[in-house]
């Protein structure tokens, strides 16, 4: 915030005309508000896009199913009951999800030899294809949309991004 009380940087979507702050929010927490804001303005963003990317790689493909086929592709196969924690849905849900994955021929399940009851998920070579051709679509879209970003401002964004996921994660 600078000296002169205003906000920098995220208040790009607010119109405050010189108008006070919301009744009930004291001076201090204006930089908290703008941030609220501008994580609504991402998620709903991001919420998009990943309805865009689901379709991308498969016309019927779950928006929520998404997340699930990137985790797959950057940390390898692993058990149901993992992916389900990491998603943040029940083992019912998770159960569904892989069924109509497994049904699109995107991933494939094994039985686990460390335990005959568990079983591990991994992307087939067709949804590996996929996923990585999508995501690889995308990269190209992030570095002609921030072309006039300094990389190390990139690579800032990134790094608080990724200290912000931690921070939400306990």
């Amino acid at each position: 915030m600078a000296a002169t009380g205003e906000i920098r940087g995220a208040d790009v979507h607010e119109d405050t005309g010189g108008s006070k702050p919301s009744r009930g929010v004291e001076q201090g927490d204006r930089e908290f508000l703008s941030l609220e804001r501008e994580l609504t303005v991402l998620l709903r963003r991001a919420r998009a896009n990943q309805g865009e990317m689901a379709r991308e790689v498969h016309p019927d493909l779950e928006s929520a199913a998404y997340g699930l086929l990137v985790r797959l592709e950057e940390c390898g196969r692993q058990r149901a009951t993992e992916l389900a924690g990491y998603i943040g849905v029940g083992k019912a849900t998770m159960s569904r999800q892989l069924r109509a994955l497994e049904e699109l021929g995107l991933v494939a399940r094994e039985p686990d030899p460390a335990d005959g009851r568990a079983w591990l998920v991994d992307l087939t070579e067709e949804g590996r294809t996929r996923v990585s051709r999508v995501r690889e679509a995308r990269r190209e879209r992030y570095v002609t949309h921030f072309s006039d970003w300094d990389r190390r401002e990139v690579a800032e964004l990134a790094r608080l991004l990724g200290q912000l996921n931690r921070g939400m994660e306990k």
